[in-house]
């Protein structure tokens, strides 16, 4: 138990110094930006910046899906030559219900529509429920189980393009995490105004690309006819463009977007390059349309719909709009990084000042330094030299608990702090246990070398219940906390961790090395 070899003296020894080399990152700046140079992140609480809660839209996904099976299910009747005189979307009861004009052919729609009804699902469930009537009406419903599917899939693409988004404004060790169900939580630190953040997400930035239908009056007061919608302008909302229901070229295929200036007139643009599909579907598109408008779309507002002059082939284009220098890379910055699968509305938003930030920091390292000290003048008063090694292992465990901090990029808020507090409370436990069963067992008149090795062994079993109790406990409060409560779980697990290898192996090889050195006939244990 006492005795440590040269290999395991030099692992535990080589794990301290690793520990403090760790550390060096949150001490200087990088000397070289090729360096792996990890730190420990700020919060907000301690950093200042900015807090928002958003929300995903679920209504919008919902309709999103059932406008494209309206389409389907159009596309699904038509070789058969199977008409109806009611086909619409109930977004409320999350279904479509078609009638058909002849009731006799049910059966033969149903089995035209059964291919729409194939599961999306590994576990091959249905993703919508078929139901028909005598009558010649049959609805199409999406299942629980599809739209618990797409809800986790929407959010989970909307965390991934805020986070894109974010990115390109240049805002520093952003926190963006999922909150229950459809909420969003972003963090900013260092942002005070985030109020051009708050525009970036709350734009969808889906952009189509629609012929003009020059036929159809938008003035006229009327329904727009079938197959078009009437959409505003972006920059004239009071007036509409009747544009083609039917997207020609959908916004996702873009790889690129940047904000850019017309050589010939001056005026801010923003030039766009499509993939290889995309840019197939574009010139097959402007080659057949040529002198006819072909409107820009971005979330239902017209940026503009300029005439095809000729056909565009090289999978190049560029947007126009009267745009300032801060519109066009915004909207340059939007179109890099995606359209969201649904609207995102901000709930809730907070704003820290980085005064308070200030103040926070100095009453956390003022509270951990005063405890600190309270330790450690415990500790050497009641335990002598052991517990002057018991400090040396606090020590130690306190880098170590920063070095992994820093290596997994964690981020550091109030809470977090109390937690390293608590730590520190935890790692005195385990070496009051030590020293007490070796204070014991020498009273008992062991031998000092037999003493230290009951004390360590018997001790061991109340030290590795309790922390194993304690981390199970955090890992919970980590995989069901949010925010800062997960914060202080990875805090206290990495604590319960470090504390392990401090008190089991540290404090155990230098009063293993101590009694090597000195050979006591007594220990300095004894009250």
């Amino acid at each position: 138990m006492m005795f440590f070899s040269r290999i395991k003296t030099a692992l535990v020894l080589g794990a301290c110094l690793l520990g403090f080399l760790l550390c060096i990152p949150n001490l200087v700046p990088a000397p070289a930006s090729w360096l792996p140079w990890r730190t420990v992140h700020l919060g907000l609480d301690l950093r200042g910046g900015s807090y928002l809660l958003l929300e995903v839209d679920m209504k919008a996904v919902v309709k999103e899906r059932l406008n494209g099976l309206l389409d389907a299910v159009r596309q699904a009747l038509r070789p058969g030559n199977i008409f109806y005189h009611t086909l619409v979307a109930q977004p409320d009861q999350n279904r479509i219900v078609l009638r058909l004009r002849d009731a006799s052919k049910v059966e033969e729609a149903v089995a035209a529509l059964q291919p729409l009804v194939a599961s999306e699902e590994p576990a091959n469930r249905p993703d919508m429920e078929l139901a028909s009537t005598p009558d010649g009406q049959i609805t199409l419903t999406l299942s629980p189980v599809a739209l618990n599917a797409r809800a986790t899939a929407a959010v989970q693409q909307s965390i991934e393009i805020v986070r894109r988004r974010i990115d390109e404004t240049g805002v520093a060790d952003p926190q963006i995490t999922r909150q229950g169900e459809q909420r969003i939580v972003v963090q900013l630190p260092g942002i005070e105004d985030p109020n051009r953040v708050k525009e970036l997400l709350g734009k969808t930035a889906h952009m189509t690309f629609q012929l003009v239908d020059e036929n159809a009056n938008p003035a006229s007061g009327g329904p727009p006819p079938p197959g078009d919608e009437f959409l505003p302008m972006q920059n004239q909302p009071n007036q509409k463009i009747a544009v083609r229901r039917r997207v020609d070229v959908d916004g996702g295929d873009l790889t690129d977007a940047r904000a850019g200036s017309n050589p010939q007139t001056g005026d801010w643009v923003v030039n766009f390059t499509f993939n290889s599909v995309g840019a197939r579907r574009f010139a097959d598109i402007t080659r057949a349309n040529v002198n006819r408008r072909f409107a820009i779309v971005l979330d239902n507002q017209v940026i503009s719909a300029p005439v095809i002059r000729e056909p565009i082939t090289g999978g190049r284009g560029q947007i126009s709009g009267n745009f300032n220098a801060q519109s066009a890379n915004d909207l340059a910055v939007l179109l890099r990084a995606g359209a969201l699968p649904a609207p995102l509305t901000v709930i809730e938003e907070r704003s820290v000042g980085p005064e308070l930030g200030a103040d926070s920091i100095r009453a956390g390292a003022l509270s951990l330094a005063v405890g600190f000290l309270l330790v450690i003048g415990f500790m050497g008063t009641f335990y002598g030299l052991f517990g002057w090694f018991a400090n040396l292992a606090l020590v130690v465990n306190l880098v170590l608990m920063m070095a992994i901090l820093s290596l997994l990029e964690a981020t550091l808020t109030l809470p977090g702090m109390a937690g390293i507090l608590l730590t520190l409370g935890m790692a005195v436990d385990a070496n009051i246990l030590i020293n007490e069963r070796i204070r014991e067992e020498y009273k008992h008149g062991r031998p000092p070398l037999q003493a230290l090795e009951a004390g360590f062994s018997r001790a061991y079993a109340t030290i590795f219940d309790t922390n194993t109790t304690a981390f199970l406990a955090h890992v919970m409060l980590f995989v069901f906390g949010t925010g800062p409560v997960r914060g202080f779980a990875v805090t206290i697990t990495v604590g319960i961790a470090t504390t392990m290898f401090t008190a089991w192996l540290l404090t155990r090889l230098l009063i293993s090395r101590w009694y090597a050195a000195t050979r006591p006939r007594a220990l300095p244990v004894a009250s």
